[in-house]
């Protein structure tokens, strides 16, 4: 295992740990917060009567965060991390989505960047991470090209308010993600299936990016760095043969092109992917205009590489789905440990020569582990997470030894949490969360981040500050 020494990465990079709203806040309808999409879709139920979410569980208390937030920072701290990513709730600032502002939600960003900044830890805040309000679903969605303006609304008030204290923004979280998951297969909320809305998401989400670039930056009142996440992987074809590289290169399109090329002012990748034939019917003259923008930094999200099914049938779209080779360690989603993936999406970024500044703003792993009584005090031993980060850690300075100007890497993720359609099955976190008392206890990876970022939860006597709160 290869040591890391936060030293070979300079004084100008940033650690940080990530979270998302509604994974962690709770507190869905407290304080004139509207309903998002996922409220609903956890309420609801899906086809047949079927539970949508595993355990039937829902995000209404969460981890609680929006009532501590403070020692959630406080851990943020006390594990030697300088920077937190976090998002806003859209229907916590604008309940409807679109006029009436909710101040009692913007206060409460408001006290959350202030006491990230009381920490030492800088707030970077992400606009929007999949919890459209529901009042918009209603008026199509990601499907109606006027969301773009009511995007670009939502994000000038908030930069408005906080731009004063924040300094770094992303647009979006993973547009991959909630169009083909919420869109496409109906897997997500808003749980919307079919092609024509999944192309339409597509094309306005691509559009809605540079437009709330631009929206950012006319609303900031100091310098800003503004950017937005991807969510990138390796595509490896099932199969061999002919075919199975049809299929490698539509996925490949699909997963990496598709919201990343377009904001390049590239043409989407309309003759590698038929799926996205349909977006065409979509697109305006002038609109790859439009699209186009020079964002301050990329954001990389890696968890795993994927794999592309081989299809027997020529001209037939494919969906990637994540591999499970046994040969290799596997995390408790069943998703591979793949780190040199992550030095592969990196040179291919690189390759475009249209990024100056890469961050990592997602990287983790779910791993099953439990919290220990020891005589020293509660711990949470966790050493394959620790090792999956090493790793990864490993292969982003390799990158930056072959020029590629990463400057940041954040955990996925601070806490355990709601983890979408998994329910709280899976844990992502540095800090382990007992969702009974919402006892909060650093896991041994988070010391181990301390221990490498100098936090004060470093003590291997389990008596450090923040280890663990009621």
């Amino acid at each position: 295992m290869a040591e890391i020494s936060s030293s070979e990465f300079g004084d100008d990079f940033t650690w940080g740990v990530a979270t998302a709203a509604h994974q962690i806040e709770g507190a869905w309808d407290t304080d004139g917060k509207g309903p998002s999409i996922w409220d609903e879709f956890t309420h609801g139920r899906g086809p047949l009567g079927l539970h949508r979410i595993k355990d039937d569980a829902t995000a209404d208390v969460a981890t609680d965060s929006y009532h501590r937030y403070t020692e959630d920072i406080a851990l943020v701290a006390a594990m030697g991390f300088d920077a937190y990513r976090f998002s806003i709730s859209w229907p916590r600032v604008m309940p409807d989505g679109t006029g009436a502002v909710n101040q009692a939600g913007l206060d409460y960003y408001s006290r959350v960047v202030d006491a990230c900044l009381a920490a030492g830890v800088e707030p970077w805040v992400t606009l929007y991470h999949w919890d459209l309000p529901a009042a918009l679903e209603r008026r199509g969605g990601w499907t109606n090209r006027e969301i773009i303006g009511w995007f670009s609304d939502y994000v000038a008030t908030v930069v408005a308010a906080l731009g004063d204290r924040v300094r770094h923004w992303m647009v979006f979280n993973e547009p991959l993600s909630f169009t083909m998951l919420g869109y496409l297969l109906g897997a997500h909320a808003p749980g919307r299936r079919g092609r024509n809305a999944f192309c339409a998401a597509s094309h306005h989400v691509n559009l809605a990016t540079a437009e709330g670039v631009r929206s950012a930056r006319a609303a900031t009142p100091q310098p800003a760095s503004i950017g937005t996440t991807q969510y990138l992987s390796p595509v490896l074809a099932s199969g061999i043969g002919p075919l199975a590289g049809i299929a490698e290169r539509s996925a490949d399109a699909l997963v990496n092109r598709l919201f990343l090329e377009p904001n390049l002012g590239l043409d989407y990748p309309w003759d590698d992917c038929r799926l996205l034939a349909g977006v065409k019917r979509h697109v305006r003259d002038g609109d790859d205009q439009l699209a186009t923008i020079d964002l301050d930094f990329l954001g990389v999200q890696y968890y795993t590489r994927l794999r592309a099914p081989w299809l027997p049938i020529p001209g037939i779209w494919t969906i990637p789905h994540f591999g499970q080779d046994r040969s290799c360690e596997l995390t408790s989603m069943g998703w591979e440990v793949r780190p040199e993936g992550l030095g592969m999406v990196l040179d291919r970024v690189h390759s475009y020569g249209a990024f100056d500044r890469v961050v990592v703003t997602e990287s983790g792993a779910s791993f099953d582990e439990h919290v220990v009584t020891t005589p020293a005090g509660d711990r949470v031993p966790d050493n394959r997470r620790i090792a999956y980060f090493q790793r990864h850690l490993a292969e982003l300075r390799a990158a930056r030894d072959r020029g590629v100007p990463v400057e940041g890497y954040f955990c996925w993720s601070l806490l355990d949490n709601f983890e979408w359609t998994f329910g709280y099955r899976p844990r992502f976190g540095l800090v382990h969360v007992d969702y009974e008392t919402q006892r909060r206890t650093i896991k041994d990876s988070g010391r181990w981040f301390a221990a490498l970022l100098g936090g004060s939860a470093a003590d291997r006597n389990g008596s450090a500050e923040g280890n663990s709160a009621e």
